[in-house]
């Protein structure tokens, strides 16, 4: 009965362990392939927020909203610095809170 129960956890282990590892192959191929990349995201709401895509050498950010999305403002990469990016994302955290401020 032990026996079984030790070869049980051990089998569940190893499944486990290759969800990790196939996830994480999936994650990197992801991030590395394709035209567009999503540099960050920030909900307001239920299917509403805005983001930062990257697409080829520039940086669109988007207002998304459930029938919608908008173009809100373009970057090209070169004239972005990483600091700078930092900065958008503090920008879209700071909608948010003033957001949830405003829904109480």
């Amino acid at each position: 009965m032990t026996e079984t129960s030790v070869q049980m956890g051990i089998a569940l282990a190893f499944v486990i362990f290759l969800i990790f590892i196939i996830a994480s192959v999936y994650k990197k191929r992801q991030k590395s392939s394709g035209l567009m990349s999503l540099v960050a995201y920030q909900s307001l709401g239920p299917k509403k927020g805005v983001a930062a895509l990257k697409i080829g050498r520039e940086i669109l950010i988007l207002g998304i909203t459930p029938t919608d999305f908008r173009l809100l403002k373009t970057f090209d990469e070169k004239d972005v610095e990483p600091d700078e990016i930092g900065n958008i994302i503090d920008k879209v955290e700071r909608l948010r809170r003033i957001k949830e401020g405003i829904d109480g």
